[in-house]
C-alpha cells in the first residue's frame, strides 16, 4: 500500500457503522501493523438519520485525522449516498446495498452493489449483522488489510456467543462482494 488510504462506512444511525470503523482501524493498527485513525459522525437524531465512520489507513503517520478524497464508501442507504459520495475519487470503490440505494451518484468509480442487508438476514440468518457483511465486503474489495487480520478484529469485539455468526456474516461478506465485483 502506498500512502494514505481512506474508507467511509455510511448508512444510517443504529445500523452498526461506527463498530465496522472501529474494527476496520484496529485490523490495519493492531494486526497489520499499519498506521489508522478513525473518526465518525451523525445526525442529531442518531438513530434513523445519516451516519458514517470513516478510516485512513497508511504505512506513515497520518497528519489529518479526516477523510478528503476517498477511495472507498460503503453506503447502506439512499440518503447516505446522496450526502456522502460528493467526495469519493477517481477510481475509488462505491459498494451499495442494491435494495436501498437505487440512484447511483455520477463519477468515474467503480460500483459494486448486492442486497446487504438481505444477505445478513436471509444468508447470514440475522439482520443485525449486516454492519459486519459490509465489513466482509470492503475488505475484500479494498485490500487495504489482509482478511485474516480483518476477521480477528471482528472475533475481538463481539460476544463469545455471537462468534460463529459474525464470521460466518463477515465470510459471506467478502465473498459475496467478490462474486459481485466480477
Amino acid at each position: 500500500m502506498a500512502g494514505r488510504y481512506e474508507i467511509r462506512f455510511s448508512g444510517a444511525g443504529g445500523q452498526g457503522l461506527i463498530l465496522a470503523g472501529v474494527i476496520m482501524a484496529e485490523a490495519a493498527s493492531i494486526y497489520d501493523g499499519k498506521q489508522a485513525v478513525q473518526s465518525q459522525s451523525y445526525g442529531p437524531e442518531a438513530r434513523g438519520g445519516a451516519s458514517k465512520s470513516e478510516v485512513i489507513i497508511s504505512d506513515e503517520a497520518i497528519d489529518y485525522p479526516k477523510a478528503t478524497v476517498v477511495d472507498a464508501l460503503l453506503a447502506l442507504t439512499q440518503e447516505a449516498c446522496t450526502k456522502y459520495s460528493h467526495d469519493l475519487k477517481e477510481g475509488g470503490i462505491l459498494l451499495i446495498d442494491s435494495d436501498l440505494v437505487t440512484k447511483r451518484p455520477e463519477g468515474n468509480f467503480k460500483v459494486v452493489s448486492f442486497p446487504i442487508i438481505n444477505t445478513a438476514k436471509n444468508d447470514v440468518g440475522r439482520e443485525i449483522v449486516a454492519n459486519i457483511v459490509a465489513l466482509g465486503a470492503i475488505v475484500a474489495l479494498t485490500g487495504v488489510v489482509t482478511r485474516e487480520s480483518a476477521e480477528k478484529a471482528v472475533l475481538s469485539r463481539v460476544p463469545e456467543a455471537f462468534l460463529e455468526l459474525n464470521k460466518k456474516a463477515f465470510n459471506t461478506g467478502y465473498e459475496k462482494a467478490i462474486a459481485a465485483k466480477g
